[in-house]
């Protein structure tokens, strides 16, 4: 096999990866947030050991590339005391690291927040983080605006 600096890696969308990968993605996950063994993680997913052994090393979510990461979001917030102090309490929760905040003053009941995160420490991904962030009530958006390597 070759040094990882001589290897070529490709991004290429979910839907495209054969359903082996897709498999593979998801024992990996299972392995990772539930610590299940790879024969019950296999037998789970409905995936073939050999299988999972032949793309292990090969396919990764494209956010475990890269250790170190900085992710940017900016988030609408409705005016409402205590609101500040939730959104950091469920960006904590996700194991993030804040090192930006920047918040408007409030205007028409709206006040636009931006955060920088140091997200290497966060074990889920960075869809379902942004989903979690949309499901409180008082975020009316919320959106990556940059994603990358520090």
């Amino acid at each position: 096999m070759k040094d990882i600096s001589e290897q070529r890696f490709y991004l290429v969308r979910e839907d495209v990866l054969t359903e082996a990968m897709q498999k593979t993605l998801e024992v990996k996950r299972l392995l990772q947030r539930d610590r299940m063994s790879i024969l019950d993680a296999v037998n789970k997913t409905g995936l073939s050991r050999s299988a999972f052994y032949k793309y292990r090393d090969a396919v990764f979510p494209f956010h475990s590339i890269v250790r170190e990461r900085i992710l940017t979001v900016f988030l609408q917030l409705e005016d409402r005391s205590g609101t500040l102090a939730m959104l950091l309490h469920t960006v904590a929760e996700a194991r993030c690291n804040i090192l930006t905040i920047h918040q408007t003053i409030p205007i028409q009941g709206r006040a636009n927040v931006t955060l920088s995160l140091d997200v290497t420490a966060m074990e889920m991904d960075l869809d379902a983080f942004l989903q979690q962030l949309k499901k409180l009530d008082f975020v009316e958006s919320a959106d990556i605006v940059s994603s990358g390597s520090s």
